[in-house]
């Protein structure tokens, strides 16, 4: 195939695509050999441009022929070419592409992973972009009741938002994570997002949503039963006394050390704020108890 001149088949297969007083109907099927023989040969010769012009236009006469599979194999080729050219807009759209197009039949799976692989194409280029087509992947998921399937999108959305200091955004998410995983019944998944939440929460000094979001979370059974709950509750104690020595040990901890990688590095940098200042806010309440895994009012 490397030795067939990509030009010639391309001109074969766009004059098959045009109807004429000679041609009254375009002749799709031989048009997209003509296309995807030329594809193949011009990214063979590196020629990334034509090769992705190419992988276009074989999608399309795949979509005319009725194969949506295959059309979608092709737009995926031609958003691989877009990102070696650097083109990230092209890159987002055709992955879109692709998903919508394994979406006409019926694979929520394929149509999930090529966003996917649109947003890791463009976490460094386009970020705000690459959240949202993994966001878009999680939803496929999760409306075809796959969630289990997302755990990892989770997290890739959720050290994305890290990267970009979009703390609450994150907590959100991880927010998320843990609701997917009690739908799948992966209770040690669900508490490990819970923690990772509030840890989230005490890394910004933001302590009281961190205690809120501990209440909130223990009105989960199987949280409120688990490591991961002992050791919110250590660390948002010792943020509550002021010691700085115990919030480090409990940073330290081997349940933490368990929890994604971009967590434990928050984790590690505690206390990121002034503790006394978070003691004398506490203490000025008027209910000024420690936290109780018992009482979740």
């Amino acid at each position: 195939m490397a030795g067939s001149d990509p030009d010639k088949l391309m001109l074969k297969a766009d004059k098959l695509t045009k109807l004429s007083l000679t041609r009254w109907n375009a002749d799709w099927s031989s048009a997209t050999a003509f296309y995807e023989q030329a594809a193949i040969a011009y990214r063979f010769a590196k020629n990334y441009e034509q090769a992705k012009i190419a992988f276009e236009k074989a999608s399309k006469g795949q979509e005319m022929l009725s194969s949506p599979w295959d059309a979608a194999k092709h737009m995926e080729s031609a958003a691989a070419l877009a990102k070696e050219l650097g083109n990230w807009k092209e890159v987002a759209d055709f992955y879109r592409r692709a998903s919508e197009l394994y979406n006409e039949c019926g694979r929520s799976q394929p149509a999930s992973d090529a966003l996917a692989k649109g947003a890791r194409a463009l976490e460094e280029g386009a970020p705000e972009e690459a959240v949202q087509l993994y966001t878009d992947a999680c939803v496929l998921l999760e409306e075809d009741g796959k969630e289990q399937m997302a755990f990892d999108l989770y997290r890739a959305v959720t050290a994305l938002y890290v990267k970009l200091e979009k703390y609450s955004d994150a907590a959100t998410f991880l927010l998320r994570l843990g609701l997917a995983a009690d739908k799948c019944n992966a209770t040690n998944s669900q508490c490990k997002a819970y923690l990772s939440a509030i840890i989230v929460y005490v890394y910004v000094h933001d302590i009281d949503q961190a205690e809120k979001c501990y209440n909130d979370c223990s009105q989960i059974d199987a949280f409120l039963k688990s490591d991961q709950n002992r050791c919110a509750i250590k660390l948002l104690t010792a943020y509550n006394e002021g010691d700085v020595e115990e919030i480090k040990r409990v940073a330290q901890s081997s349940t933490i050390s368990h929890l994604d990688h971009v967590i434990i590095r928050l984790a590690r940098k505690l206390p990121t704020g002034d503790v006394s200042s978070s003691r004398r806010n506490d203490t000025s309440k008027e209910d000024d108890e420690p936290l109780d895994e018992n009482d979740l009012t």
